[in-house]
């Protein structure tokens, strides 16, 4: 028997190589994904199969003196998943995470991506993974834009113009190519700035840019909103009346919105509902204290008898043709929490791509094992 087990190294100049920032081919993927996840065709962690991973963060007051505190964004976290389809492959994504990273000149978090044999648990790949996560993070509203927003979209409202709205907005572009202008909203206008010369040199289908602090300017006559404000003490308030109708909210952050809005008139759409229910074992009521995203104010409105379970509905559903179409008139609220297996799928397609172009460094775990 050959004993040998060999995996890819892929740096991030490989991964870069081998197509990491194709955000058109990350959404075909993404679409892909999500429709696995509807059919049930994947595993998550815990014993539910729907967890968003593990993690772990530390004490406040450390018991030693080498032992880490407790800090903004402190924490290691571990995000496993297996999924099926034409993928069909196990995978982790591994970082720790600290916002003091930043004054070192690196980035708050850092990624790795490790993909495994399904049957031998042999690893595959060993992957940079800071652009495969953020890739796949815009490709997800990229995902929701293109099945929710109506075709005829023009206006794209961003609330926060931070990292993920970068990549974020790439993917909605890239979904709704009629979308020619973009209104910034920004805490402050050097950020608006900086955030509409990225998007000018890598959209050229933008024409025409609004600056604002007014998150009302934002929100009105926009066909598409994204919401990604971060480090925020309140979550931005969105009245009802500036919401235009037929318009899609995508909310990778959380929001404000008025609870008979979002229960009698606004239609419910999650990124795959399953997770954040699996987060009512780990958490206890109220859970939108604990994790403050929309999807889990869901949680919240159904423990106290505001919400039906039914009302919300999975974006697998639409793109799988179970869900029923959206009406013109809908405002419709898209939740998005990041999944393992969104990284386990663009990584899988970024090592299948390396192998094809002869790319990254094949690295020998063992000829064969010392102990058997």
């Amino acid at each position: 028997m050959d004993t040998r087990i060999e995996f890819l190294y892929m740096d991030e100049p490989c991964m870069i190589d081998a197509g990491v920032m194709d955000m058109h081919r990350c959404i075909e993927v993404m679409e892909e994904m999500f429709g696995l996840l509807q059919k049930g065709d994947y595993v998550m962690g815990s014993q539910n199969h729907n967890s968003h991973g593990i993690m772990m963060d530390f004490p406040d007051h450390p018991p030693f003196a080498n032992m880490p505190k407790n800090g903004p964004d402190r924490r290691f976290m571990a995000m496993p998943a297996y999924l099926g389809g034409s993928f069909d492959i196990c995978g982790v994504k591994w970082y720790g995470s600290n916002r003091e990273n930043i004054q070192k000149g690196l980035p708050r978090s850092i990624l790795m991506n490790i993909l495994n044999d399904k049957d031998t648990g042999a690893p595959v790949a060993v992957q940079s993974a800071n652009l495969l996560s953020a890739v796949r993070t815009g490709a997800v509203p990229g995902v929701a834009a293109k099945v929710l927003a109506n075709k005829e979209a023009k206006v794209l409202g961003v609330i926060g113009p931070g990292v993920i709205s970068k990549t974020s907005t790439q993917g909605i572009l890239d979904a709704c190519p009629e979308i020619d202008t973009v209104k910034i909203c920004g805490r402050r206008m050097e950020s608006a700035k900086r955030f509409e010369a990225y998007i000018k040199a890598r959209c050229p289908q933008v024409k025409h840019t609004v600056l604002t602090l007014e998150m009302e300017t934002a929100v009105r006559e926009s066909d598409v909103v994204l919401v990604a404000t971060s480090g925020s003490k309140a979550d931005p308030k969105i009245c009802e009346e500036w919401i235009k109708k037929g318009a899609l909210l995508i909310l990778p952050a959380s929001i404000d919105l008025d609870d008979d809005f979002i229960v009698n008139r606004a239609r419910n759409v999650a990124d795959h509902w399953l997770m954040y229910e699996s987060w009512r074992e780990e958490y206890t009521y109220p859970y939108y204290s604990a994790i403050d995203m929309l999807a889990v104010y869901y949680l919240d409105l159904i423990h106290d008898g505001k919400m039906k379970r039914e009302q919300i509905e999975d974006l697998g559903a639409f793109i799988n043709g179970t869900a029923k179409p959206r009406k013109k008139e809908e405002i419709i609220l898209f939740t998005t929490g990041g999944m393992p297996v969104e990284d386990v799928a663009w990584g899988t397609v970024l090592y299948q791509n390396a192998k094809e172009k002869g790319l990254g460094i094949p690295l020998t775990l063992w000829e064969k094992p010392a102990m058997f």
